[in-house]
């Protein structure tokens, strides 16, 4: 087990990297100009003296001094204020990349974990459902909305929701955020297609363990299928689910840039699709830090689970 997770740890950095030097080259690759206002270039010497105070004359020079300063290298030689730090928002100077996340990834955050929350509650009860009695009438309706919940895109969810619930009945707002009741909306519809994938993944893990030697040994002694599902092949079942949620939540805790919009909630989606248009790229990059250091820790959480889950791995 240290060794896994030591293992992992060591890679962590290397992915990351490796992820960000990918985001950095396509945004930098991509036409435009961080420094455009609207599409209003600013004059060419302005243009030309913020292209060297921001180091956007030299993409290398850019990079190897952002990653200083992002991993706090630059802070312990003594070139930085503070360690961690992600730069000034090319389009928001009066604030850093470091205020604009730590205002927007809690709410991200808490609205992603609540999502899975739900969606684990519905997807695991629907496939439990549809798996002790495969072929029945609760397992179709179960099928059934699985597949909506995986093809409906989150935002049609999302919009169908807001009108129905929210303008038409009033039973929540109909945006914004202060209040439990502005999250129910949002995180209902940002965990449907998760709770649809975990309701199709317990449904045929189970299905296949019911089939197994131990639960037919289980139900031999007189156990029901319910309660041999439950005490015997459940734990088996939901190995996949497991490993599914490391992205999952990592995906879900970043928040969904279409839900975060449909809904004007103020996370960090919000300020990535932002910084995308207008190709600002010290913000690109500290959200893509942020969402790859969560997506990293959040498989090696999924890994060290799944090792204390099945002895199996931890033999291997």
């Amino acid at each position: 087990m240290t060794r896994l997770i030591l293992r992992r740890l060591l890679m962590a950095p290397l992915l990351v990297l490796a992820i960000m030097t990918i985001a950095f080259t396509l945004t930098w690759l991509v036409p435009g100009s961080p420094l455009d206002d609207e599409g209003r270039a600013p004059p060419p010497e302005v243009a030309a003296a913020m292209e060297r105070q921001y180091k956007l004359d030299d993409p290398l020079v850019f990079y190897a001094q952002y990653l200083a300063r992002a991993t706090g290298v630059a802070w312990v030689l003594g070139q930085a204020e503070r360690p961690f730090d992600l730069g000034p928002s090319l389009r928001h100077p009066d604030w850093t990349v470091n205020e604009i996340i730590a205002s927007g990834l809690p709410i991200s955050a808490s609205l992603g974990l609540l999502a899975i929350e739900l969606a684990l509650i519905m997807g695991v009860a629907v496939g439990v459902v549809g798996a002790l009695k495969p072929h029945g009438a609760m397992d179709l309706l179960g099928q059934l909305l699985t597949v909506i919940g995986i093809s409906v895109p989150s935002f049609v969810t999302g919009a169908a929701l807001l009108v129905l619930l929210a303008a038409k009945l009033h039973w929540f707002p109909v945006g914004g955020w202060g209040s439990w009741r502005d999250a129910v909306l949002p995180a209902f519809a940002l965990s449907l297609p998760f709770a649809a994938y975990i309701a199709r993944l317990v449904r045929f893990g189970l299905i296949e363990q019911m089939s197994s030697d131990h639960v037919r040994t289980a139900l031999a002694k007189g156990l029901s299928r319910r309660q041999a599902a439950v005490r015997h092949a459940l734990r088996n079942a939901f190995l996949p689910v497991l490993s599914y949620l490391g992205p999952a939540m990592a995906a879900a805790m970043t928040g969904s840039f279409v839900v975060e919009k449909v809904f004007a909630v103020p996370g960090l989606g919000r300020h990535f699709v932002n910084a995308v248009l207008a190709k600002d790229i010290t913000m690109i990059l500290g959200i893509v830090l942020v969402y790859s250091t969560i997506l990293v820790l959040m498989n090696l959480i999924v890994d060290v689970l799944y090792a204390a889950v099945d002895p199996r791995i931890r033999t291997e």
